[in-house]
């Protein structure tokens, strides 16, 4: 299950708009928008584009999107 406060407040933090984020990960805003309110998931190259775009580390991507608490 995506963490979306926890994605919410990393896209927050990295100062970037939206619409950037979705341009730079190649993303509808409006499929941004849908993942965030449940319709449809995340696929693994959303994941991996905003993972890049938003510079997560690995326990950050897991936390946000997997549920899990990485070592």
């Amino acid at each position: 299950m995506v963490n979306f406060d926890l994605l919410s407040q990393k896209v927050a933090e990295s100062g970037i708009t939206v619409t950037a984020l979705t341009n730079k990960c190649n993303m509808s805003r409006e499929t941004y928008y849908n993942r965030l309110n449940g319709v449809g998931e995340f696929t693994a190259s959303e994941i991996v584009a905003l993972t890049k775009a938003l510079h997560l580390n690995k326990c950050e991507r897991d936390q946000i999107f997997f549920g899990n608490e990485s070592e």
